[in-house]
């Protein structure tokens, strides 16, 4: 299973970017999804995450209200619709994969995508 993560660029602050990440192989709708972020000098930390039938979805404090995940299991791809973006968004995105429960600890995802840069300028 190989992640292809895409979508970032550069935006200014309030507005919008949609990250989608396609997942390889036959088995898409059997992980529980996450996204992830890395500002520099950061650790990466939890954004949301999704459960493989797309009914549950968990998300961060800092982005409750303002991100959505989603996912197309017929197309093999999650999202994350990204509103009212702030400067302090600015990061590189990641997408994730396990197989274990719904979880906002990276600890939990066994495979990951090779991340998108997010940049909201101020």
């Amino acid at each position: 299973v190989q992640l292809q993560a895409s979508g970032g660029g550069l935006v200014q602050a309030g507005g919008s970017l949609r990250l989608s990440c396609v997942v390889s192989g036959r088995t898409f709708s059997s992980y529980v999804m996450g996204w992830f972020r890395q500002a520099p000098g950061e650790e990466r930390e939890f954004v949301a995450a999704i459960s493989w039938s797309g009914g549950t979805k968990y998300y961060a404090d800092s982005v409750t209200g303002r991100f959505t995940i989603s996912r197309d299991n017929a197309k093999n791809t999650v999202y994350l619709q990204m509103n009212s973006l702030k400067a302090e968004d600015t990061a590189v995105y990641y997408c994730a994969a396990t197989r274990r429960p719904l979880s906002g600890n990276p600890s939990s995802y066994d495979i990951w995508g090779q991340g998108t840069l997010v940049t909201v300028s101020s």
